[in-house]
């Protein structure tokens, strides 16, 4: 479903992307070319600040938002994914926050008030709060991350996890096309 926002701001949505009819699109929100976009996910930009002012949510050229995802920001801040970024299942992302081109989110992580620099992965179940990871870093599972980690305890990625991330990148570029096509049988 694609809607307004209460204060009228409606998606933008390149006409290459893929959503699923399933997901929920709201407000000031743009989808850039190649998406993914899959079932269940909410993306809504409708809460403002003091001013009564918001940032958009924006979604990277060839980047995916697979099932379950929620994407949403406090007070109006500013979300940003990158190029050719993986978000899996049931994650949370919520602004503001920034995720770099080529990241990999895994399933039921959340991230709050960061910035996750280019290359990163953040695997399952892992907290990245309130503290800025950058390039190249690699968040085991169930790793909480905050203001007081030290970050020369996190390991960097290697060269297995970044394959993996260009991976799953690819294949949900390839099932946008596959999706588009259907979408004349359904």
């Amino acid at each position: 479903m694609i809607r307004k926002n209460p204060s009228g701001h409606q998606p933008v949505i390149h006409e290459s992307a893929y959503v699923d009819k399933t997901a929920i699109i709201c407000g000031k929100v743009i989808i850039k070319e190649n998406v993914f976009v899959g079932p269940y996910v909410v993306i809504r930009a409708d809460e403002v600040d003091e001013h009564g002012e918001m940032e958009p949510i924006v979604i990277g050229a060839n980047s995916n938002i697979q099932d379950g995802v929620v994407i949403h920001s406090k007070s109006g801040g500013a979300v940003t994914i990158g190029e050719f970024s993986s978000i899996a299942h049931r994650s949370i992302v919520h602004g503001p926050c920034e995720v770099g081109d080529k990241v990999f989110l895994g399933f039921n992580s959340v991230l709050f008030n960061c910035k996750i620099g280019e290359g990163c992965v953040v695997r399952h179940n892992a907290v990245v709060d309130g503290c800025d990871l950058p390039p190249g870093f690699y968040v085991p599972s169930t790793t909480r991350i905050g203001p007081q980690t030290d970050l020369e305890t996190i390991p960097r990625v290697t060269a297995d996890a970044t394959e993996f991330s260009e991976d799953v990148a690819h294949t949900n570029i390839d099932l946008v096309r596959g999706y588009k096509a259907l979408s004349n049988e359904f």
